[in-house]
């Protein structure tokens, strides 16, 4: 079974709290999720192998640690996902950007895959996978499907707020994907919104309706 992590740092809980209100207008909700991304980064990446080198100070030569130079890929879900994107390559630029995009059909609230570009060595990569909501698991699904189809065997998906019911999906798919979340919210509702939620976290982003 993989291992859900839920982030109850002061600050990612504040900020998390500031985007749930309905009356945050695009420009902030931006801001803010540009800022929780960089906090979660930042716990995700924590098992990041280190490697030693020597390095020369002003007083004198030191063996220090440094990353072992791990291949990272962060895989945003479009187009919601592209607000997380930013936050993430603060702390690690020199990941590579890939991009799966998905819709959820209003009928059948099943996703459709519309488009996936990777990087050429993504089976190569760490793949940091993000979406801001989690809710009934079928776009993570797919999106982790996509990825697995093209040789990624090392996935963590990372969202800002979550349904019990998706990631119980997620993690009966996919056992070996861990899962990071923010919140983690009391479930569905009849449209298959995550309540309370934060609403349409696309809408939200881009201003959109």
């Amino acid at each position: 079974m993989s291992k859900l992590t839920v982030f109850e740092h002061p600050l990612i809980q504040h900020k998390l709290t500031l985007i749930r209100d309905k009356k945050v207008g695009t420009k902030e909700f931006r801001e803010i999720v540009d800022e929780i991304a960089s906090l979660m980064a930042y716990e995700v990446t924590r098992d990041l192998p280190m490697t030693e080198v020597e390095v020369e100070t002003p007083i004198t030569t030191t063996t220090q640690k440094i990353l072992a130079g791990k291949k990272l890929a962060i895989v945003p879900i479009l187009r919601a996902g592209l607000g997380m994107v930013d936050g993430i390559m603060k702390l690690i630029p020199a990941a590579r950007i890939g991009h799966i995009g998905m819709y959820r059909d209003e009928e059948t609230l099943e996703p459709v895959e519309y488009f996936v570009k990777l990087p050429d060595d993504i089976d190569q990569r760490e793949v940091l996978l993000v979406d801001p909501m989690l809710a009934t698991g079928g776009s993570a699904d797919m999106a982790i499907d996509a990825l697995k189809r093209r040789g990624a065997d090392k996935i963590k998906l990372i969202t800002l707020v979550s349904a019990p019911e998706g990631v119980a999906a997620v993690q009966k798919a996919h056992p070996d994907v861990d899962i990071y979340t923010a919140g983690l919210d009391e479930g569905l509702n009849e449209n298959g919104y995550i309540v309370p939620g934060l609403g349409d976290a696309g809408d939200r982003l881009f201003g959109t309706h």
